[in-house]
């Protein structure tokens, strides 16, 4: 396993990632209706060209097993975990604990105090197991159908400080 900042060839890659695991992993605990307006196919290259552009503003990284993208994640410099996703058959082998180990580590080198997502129910577990509490249960609406994910955050150390606009 490698991981590796994130490059914009890699976006049809990493979208079709997406996919596949909302439609198979998260279909665990979202319906069939969820999930098709959650990660609806029909907006797939759409989707590329708004993450093709959102993915090289963040901190980015993949990881790459014998060359193909078995996961990936990005944070945006104010702190907010914004995706994060692990391939079917890469589950449970230590992939979304690689990315979010290099996340956090690139936010305390920017000095800020938390991190904040937005979980699903299906990464809930994950998330708690590294500290992260639960702020509040939402409500999300994706295409006229509502989804339940959790308001998430995790404070990094005591001696971080926030990272101003002036920095």
């Amino acid at each position: 396993m490698m991981i590796l900042r994130f490059h914009e060839n890699d976006t049809e890659e990493v979208v079709s990632l997406f996919y596949e695991t909302v439609h198979s992993v998260n279909a665990r605990d979202y319906s069939r209706e969820q999930v098709e307006a959650w990660a609806a196919l029909e907006d797939k290259s759409e989707r590329i060209n708004r993450w093709k552009r959102s993915l090289n503003e963040n901190l980015t990284f993949v990881v790459k097993v014998n060359d193909r993208i078995v996961g990936f994640a990005d944070l945006t410099f104010n702190g907010y975990l914004d995706r994060l996703f692990v391939h079917k058959e890469y589950q449970r082998q230590g992939v979304a604990s690689l990315l979010v180990d290099k996340l956090e580590s690139e936010a305390k080198r920017l000095k800020l105090q938390a991190i904040e997502t937005e979980s699903s129910i299906t990464a809930k577990a994950f998330f708690t197991h590294r500290g992260y509490v639960t702020v509040r249960q939402q409500t999300v609406e994706r295409k006229g159908v509502y989804l339940t994910n959790l308001k998430m955050r995790k404070e990094l150390s005591a001696t971080s400080f926030t990272r101003t606009i002036h920095e």
